[in-house]
């Protein structure tokens, strides 16, 4: 009779388990969240599903808690906003001082949205195999070196903010390293003192990179772009991203907040919600302030600026102000997703702490709700405060119950504090007087429009006319009517089209295709791009050091360049130092219609010889991961283009027009090159139809060189 009774028992639970676990329904792209109840009704036998599925998933896990309990990790449960940025950002890094500048950017930040808790550094992609340098390279070839690196770090952490740095799992089609990506990278991050790794297009940081810092005795906060494809890694991925619209392409959030599921099963695990192209943030703040978990205030994204509103840096501000005031219930394990509350359209959810409890609200409609939001328990010398709005709450008894009042704005936040009646401290008293001091400006009454950051073409000073046309150079006539069709090839932006590429001086934002008439005067050009022959006579002549000379001719040995190389286009110049030698032969560098002009002459063709590909055209392309040296320019004279000039394209990029705003510099580079890496569509993408541009981000001299851009430059007639 015993062993019946113990085999129903066990029946009833297996078969409760399952249906827990069917009950469970995922919401977003991923699968990232479970989706709320439909009815306030089914509150309790909805959290208590979830309750169930908590215990039975992290046993059949054997969840592990031992990375969430290394000291050296604790900083992440209290890591709340973050934000994934440009290494190339002119606040971050000044060109012309040639130094990092880690106060201006972060005094921007604060002022404008309070500040940061993490930050995400990336030098790497979009700039990544326009030649064989990896991501290793990449980094090491940042302003300064890794000394510099290092410094920038520590200036991040005197400011208490901790930093990330990518992961390029796909980057395997550049220059070979010698040990693993886990093993490189964690090793990288030892050596520059960094805390962090985002896995870039990972599902998942897998368990060989934890097994990597562990190595090291050099705990590492993993954090995949993407979903976990298994929750097992959850043990050790500390942190997430969080892309929580339903479907991609259909970026609408559900009316009901879904709960974070990663933070349910494990309440340390700190997700910060991205969604980068969004310019009404609403949703996204909505759903982290209903989880208490973190937020990307992703603004400078591949150059493309898309800059916080105001009515959402504010809201930012204050999220982030109430998370720091109560660090300690974030993570509690007693949180309650979709606690019972009185207006419809508001969401709210329950923190426990030791000391104070916080229930934060979120109103999903469009008006105003006021009056009594939340009905309690009655307790004992317990008091309550808005906190969102920074005022004691006067509780209303009626029983055993009491009803707290007051005002959440249209898609607005809300918080309360519930708290004992001892003495509270002076922070907390500090912290009400400052929220109720913001909350004098409605959330509401601020501008949620946005804008496309302004560009301005960098000035090419004209030449002195010649009296006939120079050696090497070929005269291009005047076009009165030049039909200027250019496309930019940059892998993304779509999201922000009024944004995304550069802008012409003609144009009032910056885009990606461009169609313009133009009045082009005549002019000579190089026959060829400037070959090693030519810079030497250059550096010879005038003694040329530029300031920055990590990269600088770093194929050269000896002050020369290698034997037979003489007639190879240079390379590893950067912008700079095209322009030094082309201001030392009386010359300058071409505006981008000029170069496409020379190239394409007047019947619209893709190519400078005709409107189809060829092959024997051009020299063969390199897609090994060793990059072979340039071809000869003269080698492919059948593919000169109408007016004779050779060496246009698919050989080496060629350095034209540079472009700047408040936070980018990036230059023109056309013609494409031979160098083409496998194994990723994510690398640096061609263009040698001469019809289209790549923007190539700018940072410093040491970092822009490469070893696939030259120049070739013009002289005004």
């Amino acid at each position: 009779m015993k062993k019946l009774f113990f085999l129903s028992i066990i029946f009833l639970i297996t078969n409760y388990s399952i249906a827990s676990a069917r009950q469970i329904r995922r919401q977003g792209n991923t699968g990232e969240l479970i989706a709320g109840p439909v009815n306030p009704s089914q509150q309790k036998k909805w959290l208590d599903t979830l309750k169930q599925w908590r215990i039975n998933e992290r046993k059949k896990l054997h969840f592990n808690d031992k990375e969430y309990r290394k000291p050296g990790l604790s900083w992440i449960k209290s890591t709340y906003i973050y934000a994934q940025m440009m290494a190339h950002d002119r606040y971050f890094y000044d060109p012309v001082k040639g130094k990092y500048t880690v106060d201006r950017y972060l005094n921007d930040l604060e002022k404008r949205y309070g500040g940061l808790d993490a930050v995400l550094i990336w030098p790497t992609y979009p700039n990544i195999g326009v030649d064989n340098r990896n991501q290793f390279d990449l980094v090491a070839d940042m302003p300064g070196g890794k000394e510099a690196v290092k410094q920038m770090i520590r200036d991040f952490h005197k400011r208490v903010v901790r930093v990330f740095f990518p992961i390029m799992i796909w980057d395997h089609g550049t220059r070979k390293h010698k040990l693993s990506i886990p093993k490189t990278i964690t090793k990288e991050m030892k050596e520059l003192g960094a805390d962090g790794l985002n896995g870039d297009t990972m599902n998942g940081v897998t368990k060989d990179f934890l097994d990597a810092y562990t190595e090291n005795n050099y705990p590492l906060a993993l954090q995949p772009e993407v979903n976990l494809s298994d929750l097992k890694m959850l043990q050790w991925n500390l942190c997430s991203w969080g892309y929580y619209f339903p479907d991609w392409g259909v970026l609408k959030y559900n009316h009901i907040p879904g709960v974070s599921l990663y933070k349910w099963l494990e309440p340390r695990h700190q997700v910060f919600i991205t969604d980068r192209w969004a310019i009404n943030k609403t949703e996204n703040l909505q759903y982290a302030f209903f989880n208490g978990i973190g937020y990307n205030s992703w603004e400078n994204i591949w150059s493309i600026w898309n800059q916080v509103p105001d009515r959402y840096a504010e809201a930012i501000r204050r999220i982030r102000m109430i998370y720091q005031q109560f660090p300690e219930v974030w993570n509690s394990p007693a949180w309650q997703p979709h606690f019972p509350v009185v207006q419809e359209g508001v969401y709210a959810s329950k923190f426990p702490g030791l000391k104070t409890t916080v229930y934060t609200f979120v109103n999903r409609d469009g008006t105003d709700k006021t009056g009594v939001q939340i009905s309690l328990p009655y307790k004992k010398g317990v008091n309550y405060y808005d906190i969102w709005n920074g005022v004691a709450l006067h509780p209303e008894k009626n029983g055993d119950e009491i009803s707290l009042s007051f005002s959440i704005e249209a898609n607005g936040f809300g918080a309360i504090a519930e708290r004992g009646s001892h003495l509270y401290p002076a922070d907390f008293m500090l912290f009400l007087t400052q929220m109720n001091k913001w909350a004098e400006t409605p959330l509401n009454s601020l501008p949620e429009s946005w804008k496309p950051i302004s560009q301005h073409l960098v000035e090419i000073p004209e030449t002195k006319s010649p009296a006939k046309t120079p050696d090497g150079m070929i005269l291009i006539p005047a076009a009165y009517k030049f039909n200027f069709e250019t496309h930019g090839v940059m892998i993304e932006g779509d999201e922000l089209p009024d944004a995304v590429g550069v802008q012409y001086p003609w144009e009032k934002h910056p885009q990606r295709d461009h169609t313009e008439p133009l009045a082009i005067k005549s002019f000579y050009i190089d026959k060829y791009p400037v070959t090693n022959k030519q810079y030497k006579a250059f550096m010879d002549a005038a003694h040329y050091k530029p300031k920055d000379r990590h990269n600088f001719l770093r194929d050269w040995k000896n002050g020369t360049y290698p034997a037979g190389w003489e007639n190879k286009p240079v390379t590893w110049v950067s912008l700079e130092d095209a322009r030094a030698y082309a201001a030392w032969a009386g010359k300058r560098l071409p505006h981008e219609w000029e170069w496409q002009y020379a190239a394409q002459g007047t019947d619209g063709r893709l190519y400078p010889w005709g409107q189809k590909r060829d092959t024997t055209l051009i020299p063969p392309a390199d897609t090994t991961r060793r990059m072979r040296e340039p071809t000869d320019v003269n080698a492919y004279p059948a593919g000169a283009s109408p007016f004779g000039v050779v060496d246009m394209t698919a050989n080496v990029w060629q350095w034209t027009d540079e472009y700047i705003d408040d936070h980018t510099r990036s230059a023109v580079l056309k013609g494409g090159s031979y160098y083409h890496p496998q194994t990723s569509h994510w690398y640096f993408p061609q263009a040698q139809e001469v019809n289209k541009q790549a923007k190539y981000l700018l940072m410093s001299p040491g970092m822009d060189r490469a070893g696939t851009i030259g120049f070739r430059c013009v002289v005004d007639r």
